[in-house]
């Protein structure tokens, strides 16, 4: 079932696949939109109740019209479906507003996947340069420049190029209206990387071993600070696991689930 989700000042596009049992709700990354889970849903056959949905500006929902944080519209979504317990499961940005409603509402998060995921509060690595390249390709209506930077920076092992990844390529190409449609709307929720050790939940964080590495140390730290995080190195993936190695992610989605419920 698809529909429009009431959210504080807007509305998201979400999807629910019904059925009983305890949900998956499946959170994209900022380099994709909702659309990039297929591939795993197709390895999960229909086995679990899943909700996805697209981020305001992304994919089918509505661009901000005001501000907003991340696990706030996640806690939304739960809410509209009466999702009183979860198993989530967040890629990057979407794996950021997981750790947050983990530590806002433990009581609701029965399990958490992070899929190459990025945190609130890190600051061990400098991206100015990186938005100072964005901007500037930006400021000169290149956006292909921007599709390529991004996929030669998170796309490598597709072969980093839109020529050698076509799919990586529309995924990014789709979502760079809310990159720069969302600037002053989308706030960052609060520092968690400092309050990893009060997560008391099962948790896997499978990481991109072809990632950048600043995103693969990242990745590496945030499993050791959640107590029993299970680390899975996913050799063949870089920042698009979803893509690359969906058959490996779902498994991992699996045991996750089987130790939560």
């Amino acid at each position: 079932m698809e529909t429009m989700v009431p959210v504080r000042g807007g509305e998201v596009w979400a999807e629910d696949s019904g059925g009983d049992g305890l949900p998956l709700v499946l959170i994209h990354p900022g380099v994709g939109d909702s659309t990039i889970w297929d591939p795993v849903l197709a390895a999960l056959d229909g086995r679990h109740r899943v909700v996805r949905y697209d981020a305001r500006g992304y994919g089918r929902s509505p661009a901000p019209a005001v501000a907003y944080t991340p696990a706030e519209d996640l806690a939304a979504v739960l809410d509209h479906f009466g999702l009183d317990r979860v198993v989530l499961v967040g890629n990057s940005m979407g794996g950021a507003a997981s750790v947050n409603l983990t530590l806002d509402a433990p009581e609701r998060v029965a399990g958490l996947a992070l899929i190459v995921p990025t945190i609130t509060g890190y600051d061990g690595f400098d991206e100015s340069d990186l938005f100072r390249e964005v901007g500037r390709l930006a400021e000169a209506g290149d956006m292909e420049g921007i599709v390529r930077l991004g996929l030669g920076l998170w796309g490598l092992a597709g072969g980093g190029t839109p020529e050698a990844d076509p799919v990586a390529a529309a995924q990014f190409r789709a979502v760079l209206p809310a990159w720069f449609g969302n600037i002053g709307y989308q706030e960052t929720d609060p520092p968690a990387f400092d309050r990893l050790g009060e997560i008391a939940v099962p948790a896997l964080l499978a990481l991109g071993e072809l990632d950048r590495p600043g995103i693969v140390r990242l990745n590496e730290e945030v499993a050791a600070r959640i107590p029993d995080c299970r680390l899975a190195r996913l050799a063949r993936s870089d920042h698009y696991p979803t893509l690359r190695e969906p058959e490996a992610v779902a498994r991992l989605i699996e045991e996750l689930y089987a130790e939560a419920r």
